[in-house]
């Protein structure tokens, strides 16, 4: 099957060379919108890949796992269903849940909090209409990150869709989108219901969400946009097994021990409750000066159930963007340049208390922390008779944190981390249309989040520094006519102090800082157009093709009397291979058609223990049909249709050799989309 599966591509490439060019739009001439800094997507001087609603439409109603995944150098990973990681070139390495040293972005707002964490796992994936994923620092734009930006895009055009599905383990999933010009609003209503029963014991979800938006073009230069977005979020975590417990119960949660109680006995879990609302403004004073600003403040209740405490959480976040722009366009010259600031401000107070079979008990600690982080950037554009592009942009970003300790006794301090200049140089040359070759060099730097300041194991990691380096990389893209796009690129990133984490007897988390690490990697795209075979029995064909191939080792690591330099990157494979093959059947019936392969994963820093290669395929059928004036979709979807027995998220250096979080065997998702 894998050989299948890998020879595909080229059996395809080879079969399609000879088919008619058809009339949609040609990849390479996507438009991305980089944060109100578009350009063509293949002059483009970023590492950047878009998810477009070809790749949404993929995932199941619950996670974006399966677009994402068919992105070279971004993964995502499931621990259990609710608790999710997004990896961007071997982030990870410091992310036991959520997203962390990955920038997100909500249309104009920023979902990350002060310090970096971001709760990804609150937004439906129905929401989001397409995905620009940055890889590597983008400093000059997007503050202090080394793993990269994802800008999520909600609805820009008129639509009313209603979706309803039912799946595998009681899964319910139900959502009604609503978005239409009013006059001189654009308004959008979402909101969704979801909620499974899980493959696993104490895996359980439900998430509640709603989500307004208001574009307000008030005059013919400005545009002031409102939004607000509410998540209610509950989840059981079963924890991560030994093999031995895998194989013998793929189902079980985290037993007990003779000392500790299993994660069925505590009740272990996420709760969480969140309210982000801000307000933007765009006003173009003439053809050559614009200004935007944006305001946002947030709220979340946080309560965490765990195998030694029960944690509650309350989080007040603000933040602020604003930028000058200046554009100006002549005969063979485009030039553009971005003045601005963003900051941010959370304060968190933290409560843990003793967890007796998932109830709050004695107090254990209580504790307040202040994060305030910032940057100023400058950046520069230019465009020399639309065949040389660069993109030039330098920041000054700044991080500390205020730390207080309410119980059981009372004592604070302060850690301010060094500002850094993280400069960013990218040029792209367009050799022909359809043709272009790029080069990129940028200095990152990460902060620790909140979650590693004062991770579970409820002490305060002062001595924690930012991790940083400098990423080098060169790129190719090429269409061959209106028919494949094929784009190759080769990073180096040489990172310091990496942050990485690890795990006491209690399962509780710590983190410390690593060394050095290299990161060495190529990453491949193939994608093809749609074709129009003219036959009534297979109608359309495309295909898309992606590859991650790397090199990622310890630089200089000792951990006490072991050295582990030279050592693979924990936690992060050296090839993924995906696919995506659509077609349609009898004008009507679409299928999609999908692989994932990735290869064994060192699990620890020791690299002692290495978890199998995996191959998981997917595959659904959609079919439409009209209703008077509604179009009524029908899909069924099947998850591992091979049945595989395979991990989706490990638990790095995980204590007790708890590395495994297994993933549901083969499962259904049976739904109908209406659009009114």
């Amino acid at each position: 099957m894998r050989k299948i599966y890998i020879l595909l591509p080229t059996i395809f490439t080879a079969f399609l060379s000879a088919q008619k060019k058809d009339s949609a739009e040609i990849i390479s001439e996507v438009r991305i919108d980089a944060y109100k800094k578009p350009a063509a997507f293949i002059s483009s001087t970023k590492s950047v890949s878009v998810v477009s609603e070809n790749l949404l439409n993929q995932n199941t109603p619950e996670r974006m796992l399966e677009s994402i995944n068919q992105i070279a150098g971004a993964r995502m990973e499931e621990r259990s269903p609710g608790s999710y990681r997004i990896s961007l070139r071997g982030s990870t390495l410091r992310s036991p849940f959520g997203v962390r040293n990955v920038k997100v972005y909500l249309d104009d707002f920023i979902s990350s909090d002060a310090s970096g964490n971001t709760y990804f796992n609150v937004i439906s994936p129905e929401l989001i209409k397409k995905m620009e994923i940055y890889k590597g620092p983008e400093s000059g734009d997007y503050g202090a990150v080394t793993g990269g930006t994802v800008l999520l895009k909600t609805s820009d055009s008129e639509k009313t869709s209603a979706n309803l599905s039912l799946g595998s383990y009681g899964t319910f999933n139900q959502s009604f989108d609503f978005s239409k010009q009013l006059g001189k609003h654009f308004i959008e209503i979402f909101q969704n219901y979801y909620q499974t029963d899980s493959y696993r014991e104490q895996s359980k979800v439900v998430r509640k969400q709603v989500f307004l938006k208001d574009n307000f073009q008030y005059s013919e230069r400005g545009t002031l946009k409102a939004m607000i977005l509410y998540a209610d979020l509950d989840y059981q975590t079963p924890g991560g097994l030994t093999l031995e417990q895998m194989q013998l119960n793929r189902k079980q949660a985290r037993p007990a021990t003779k000392t500790v109680p299993g994660a069925e006995d505590q009740d272990a879990g996420i709760r969480n409750k969140m309210i982000l609302a801000g307000l933007s403004n765009e006003y173009r004073f003439n053809s050559d000066f614009s200004h935007f600003i944006l305001i946002q403040g947030s709220y979340v209740d946080f309560e965490n159930p765990f195998i030694t405490n029960f944690e509650n959480r309350f989080e007040k976040n603000f933040a602020l963007r604003t930028h000058l722009n200046y554009e100006k366009n002549w005969e063979h010259i485009a030039l553009a340049y971005r003045l601005g600031f963003e900051g941010g401000i959370s304060d968190i107070l933290i409560k843990n208390y003793d967890n007796n079979r998932g109830v709050e008990g004695n107090p254990q600690n209580f504790d307040k922390i202040k994060n305030t982080s910032g940057f100023y950037f400058l950046s520069q554009k230019l465009n020399v008779d639309e065949k040389l592009f660069s993109d030039i942009s330098l920041s000054l970003n700044s991080n500390a944190y205020d730390w207080e300790r309410l119980f059981p006794r009372n004592e604070n301090g302060k850690t301010r981390f060094k500002n850094q200049w993280l400069p960013n140089f990218g040029l792209s040359y367009l050799f022909a249309k359809g043709f272009s070759v790029r080069a990129k060099i940028g200095k990152g730097n990460s902060a620790p989040t909140n979650e590693e300041i004062r991770s579970s194991d409820q002490q305060f990691n002062t001595s924690l520094r930012p991790e940083y380096g400098w990423n080098k990389e060169i790129g190719i893209r090429k269409q061959f006519g209106n028919s494949l796009f094929i784009e190759g690129s080769y990073f180096d990133f040489r990172m310091k102090d990496a942050i990485v984490r690890r795990q006491n007897e209690a399962g509780q988390e710590f983190f410390v800082n690593s060394g050095a690490t290299v990161q060495k990697g190529l990453e491949v795209l193939l994608e093809s157009k749609s074709f129009n075979l003219k036959n009534d029995i297979f109608n359309y064909f495309k295909f898309r093709f992606s590859g991650s191939f790397y090199q990622f080792t310890f630089e200089d690591y000792r951990q006490n009397d072991n050295d582990f330099s030279g050592n693979d990157l924990t936690g992060v494979p050296q090839t993924t291979v995906n696919s995506l093959i659509n077609f349609i059947l009898f004008k009507k019936l679409s299928v999609d058609y999908s692989h994932f392969y990735t290869s064994k994963i060192p699990l620890n820093d020791a690299n002692s223990v290495w978890s199998e290669p995996s191959v998981v395929g997917n595959i659904q059928f959609r079919f439409p049909f009209e209703l008077d004036r509604t179009r009524l979709n029908i899909f069924l979807q099947i998850q591992n249709l091979y049945n595989e027995d395979y991990v989706s998220g490990f638990d790095i250096n995980a204590f007790g050799n708890r590395y495994y979080n297994p993933a549901a065997k083969r499962n259904f998702v049976f739904g109908v989309k209406a659009d009114f």
